[in-house]
């Protein structure tokens, strides 16, 4: 179950990649960062069942922090203020549950922490471009 998750997600994630590759959007970091969201909502929901019958009242935080992790760089968006901090830690925060996790349904998580990866590299390289400002 965990495999053909991770595996779907995986697609999914290639296939947003690609379309804001090819499509080139302004808001390309706002997409990618709403897709490792809406994957990691899919993935927890597909795993709920699985994880709470092999985790028991575990499941809460197994599958809760991947969620929130996705959700803060998404906030820091909305909000204007901290983007680049945001996205840092939240790529770092789900590499390393999905490294945690990675026996059970931590592959599935790889594909939005991939997503939030590559959101940090185009917020640096896009830093890099940006004129200063006085």
């Amino acid at each position: 179950m965990s495999n053909l998750t991770a595996l779907a997600a995986l697609t999914a994630a290639a296939l947003t990649v690609v379309a804001v590759a090819v499509r080139r959007p302004p808001s390309a970091t706002r997409w990618l960062r709403r897709a490792a969201l809406v994957i990691t909502v899919l993935v927890a929901g597909v795993l709920t069942p699985y994880t709470v019958a092999d985790s028991g009242a575990a499941a809460w935080y197994l599958l809760g922090v991947p969620v929130v992790v996705a959700a803060l760089p998404v906030a820091a968006d909305q909000i204007g203020i901290g983007r680049l901090a945001a996205d840092v830690i939240g790529a770092l925060a789900m590499t390393g549950w999905a490294l945690l996790l990675g026996l059970g349904i931590g592959p599935a998580l790889f594909p939005s922490a991939l997503l939030m990866i590559v959101v940090v590299a185009l917020d640096v390289a896009h830093q890099g471009r940006r004129p200063a400002s006085l």
